[in-house]
């Protein structure tokens, strides 16, 4: 099988014990490891595919926590940079009654937003592997100008890029600002992973079926619309595929839209992926892929926190036998 590669943060998300609050009046939390790219590597890692994370962690106690913590998922980390020039990102979580959140982040900067463009190294990749990131860390910084790097570089090599913008409008001084950063860098992707939600802000478009249609510029060749616990659409230019959610019991909705893209992506993996065959393996194996991917996500909001909600393969496999 070949290497998935998550570009971007790793953060610890404090996830209060109290769900109904705002985050004003949370009183007590409980320390997560998280962050979107971290999400899917350990998603991947998993469900028994390799997956190396690449970002920079500050010299600090949660630097060392995230390090342990995706290692014992199975996620490489030896291209986990340290700093003392900045701390490790942290997120404050609120939960609403629906597993719903509201998020309060510190990084002004973190650690994440110093890798630069220098450390990225061309022969990480190779045909066959996966780059993937998300919109969070493509903020004004140096780690912006390194996905931009990165991505080229793997590009280069034969591998795919893989984009879930995740949208987090705190993080941004300007919402326009963030809508644009995000279009621009669609066009250098393969696989375009995009919420129901998203749709609309990121085009600008309220039509749906239009506003998936305007998304395949550049290299873009699939689609993903996520639609929560309806399940997902899968786009190849004007050919669509469909699938339904799973019914759970939801605690946390955090990571599940990681755990769901991570799925698909560990599939991809599993069947061999490269740039040439992927739009033919998504058309000829688009049930069973969605399947996994919906599975993975829903199982993954019936526990706290992202990455220690993850369910196992067999996990998945249950509940997709469960159903049939």
């Amino acid at each position: 099988m070949s290497h998935l590669y998550s570009l971007g943060e790793v953060l610890i998300d404090f996830i209060p014990l109290q769900k109904g609050k705002a985050l004003k009046d949370v009183t007590s939390f409980e320390r997560a490891p998280g962050g979107a790219p971290a999400n899917v590597a350990a998603a991947v890692a998993k469900f028994g595919g390799t997956a190396t994370m690449i970002t920079k962690l500050g010299e600090d106690a949660f630097g060392d926590f995230l390090i342990e913590k995706l290692s014992e998922t199975g996620v490489s980390t030896d291209k986990i940079l340290r700093t003392a020039e900045a701390n490790t990102a942290l997120a404050f979580v609120s939960l609403r009654d629906d597993g719903e959140r509201d998020f309060s982040f510190y990084r002004k900067p973190s650690a994440d937003l110093l890798l630069s463009e220098d450390e990225i190294n061309r022969d990480w990749f190779t045909v066959g592997d996966i780059l993937h990131f998300g919109s969070v860390d493509l903020v004004e910084s140096p780690m912006k100008y390194a996905h931009v790097k990165a991505i080229e570089q793997a590009n280069s090599k034969g591998s795919l890029i893989s984009f879930d913008p995740n949208v987090r409008l705190p993080l941004w001084e300007d919402p326009e600002n963030c809508r644009q950063t995000i279009l621009a860098f669609i066009p250098k992707t393969h696989i375009l992973k995009i919420s129901d939600k998203e749709l609309p802000f990121i085009t600008n478009i309220h039509h749906q079926e239009e506003a998936i249609q305007s998304l395949f510029v550049g290299d873009v060749a699939v689609i993903i619309l996520t639609k929560g616990a309806d399940g997902a659409d899968l786009y190849i230019q004007r050919e669509k595929f469909q699938s339904k959610g799973y019914t759970v019991n939801v605690q946390d909705t955090t990571g599940a839209g990681d755990a769901f893209i991570g799925g698909f992506l560990y599939q991809l993996l599993e069947r061999h992926v490269n740039q040439a065959n992927l739009v033919e393996i998504c058309a000829t194996g688009h049930k069973e892929i969605l399947e996994f991917a919906n599975a993975s996500g829903a199982l993954t909001t019936t526990g706290k926190g992202a990455i220690s909600s993850i369910p196992s393969k067999e996990e998945v496999l249950k509940l997709i036998n469960k159903a049939i």
